[in-house]
């Protein structure tokens, strides 16, 4: 009696928090992305907020990159992260980055990255929201996008006519969820694609295998992947970790013996009771940075 109550009541929050605020969705850029090729929807990156509980809010946010190979936006990896982010008091924003499905290349999808860290930091007093604990994570290739910012962000404009543009876009976490990390041997090939086009030059390979443009400033992350991935080769993670580790970098490495790409939370019904190892591990790791209570 005890589970079934307690999963009603997560799902029955998850519902109304949903309902109330997946409407809520906001342009990066109030008069345009810059590099915009139109107008419409697929050219206006947004971030929707997802807010917990006044009465359980640690005052942490985390930036949230779906995947979806750099052409499409995968809804599991969005908004049910910030439900979940949301029930251990983290908010949670999730980012509508430019595809390479509707002609965008690199760097913009960093710039819609970093510009939605730079926002998040702007407004942190609006939102009640702790500046030095701002995250981001992402799934796949939007695992990828977030291993690029947490390897080249910088730290802001200080003189710039916009107030966001003055912020640092350097996270304070990273987590990595099966993520794509190189864009050598190991690549997820359609994400290389849509990311660099059919022609990338050896030095934007390099540039964004972010195994290879990982400092001592990087922030500390989480990363986790299934040793079994058909899609994105464990690799990714396992050398990211190397890396990290070179450069005494905190990280968390969660490597399981098999699971299917694209996982998730565990379940499409986000039952808190049968989600998948990786978040109990990733809220511990979450306790440990100071984002959770």
């Amino acid at each position: 009696m005890i589970r079934i109550l307690t999963v009603l009541t997560w799902l029955a929050f998850a519902a109304v928090a949903g309902a109330q605020q997946a409407t809520n969705s906001f342009p990066l850029w109030p008069d345009g992305a810059p590099g915009a090729l139109g107008t419409a929807d697929q050219d206006i990156p947004t971030l929707t907020p997802y807010f917990p509980d006044p009465a359980k809010a640690t005052g942490a946010a985390i930036v949230i990159c779906p995947g979806g190979g750099y052409g499409g936006l995968a809804g599991h990896e969005g908004k049910n992260y910030a439900l979940w982010l949301n029930d251990q008091g983290v908010a949670g924003f999730v980012l509508k980055y430019r595809l390479g499905s509707h002609g965008y290349r690199h760097p913009v999808m960093l710039q819609d990255a970093a510009r939605a860290v730079r926002l998040v930091r702007a407004r942190a007093p609006d939102w009640k929201l702790d500046p030095k604990h701002i995250g981001i994570m992402g799934s796949s290739a939007g695992g990828h996008l977030a291993s690029t910012l947490v390897t080249h962000f910088d730290a802001g404009q200080p003189n710039a006519a916009d107030p966001i543009e003055r912020q640092s876009s350097r996270p304070d976490i990273g987590i990595l969820c099966y993520a794509v990390i190189t864009m050598g041997e190991k690549t997820h090939t359609g994400s290389r694609k849509n990311l660099l086009g059919d022609h990338p030059t050896p030095e934007q390979i390099q540039l964004l295998s972010n195994e290879l443009q990982v400092t001592k400033a990087t922030p500390p992350c989480f990363l986790f992947h299934t040793a079994d991935d058909g899609a994105v080769p464990v690799e990714n993670s396992l050398d990211f970790a190397r890396a990290l580790r070179q450069n005494g970098v905190p990280f968390d490495l969660h490597v399981f013996q098999s699971g299917r790409h694209g996982i998730g939370l565990g379940t499409p019904e986000n039952d808190p009771l049968k989600m998948h190892p990786w978040t109990r591990a990733c809220s511990s790791w979450l306790r440990t940075q100071g984002f959770v209570k």
